[in-house]
């Protein structure tokens, strides 16, 4: 399925009453997970304990 196939597909499966914002922002979600997805597989993740590590400072 082309790009545009998906996003038209996507629209389609959306309320009759979705708001151009709602559109948006649903695209910008999808395409920041498409990005972080393609990040993992090219190694770039940053490994499970470090994430935890770095959380700890914003939960405590």
């Amino acid at each position: 399925m082309s790009p545009k196939e998906a996003i038209l597909e996507m629209i389609r499966q959306m309320p009759e009453d979705v708001s151009v914002s709602d559109v948006m922002a649903e695209l910008y979600v999808r395409r920041k997970v498409e990005q972080g997805l393609s990040q993992l597989d090219e190694g770039q993740g940053v490994p499970h304990d470090e994430a935890k590590r770095r959380l700890a400072k914003w939960l405590t």
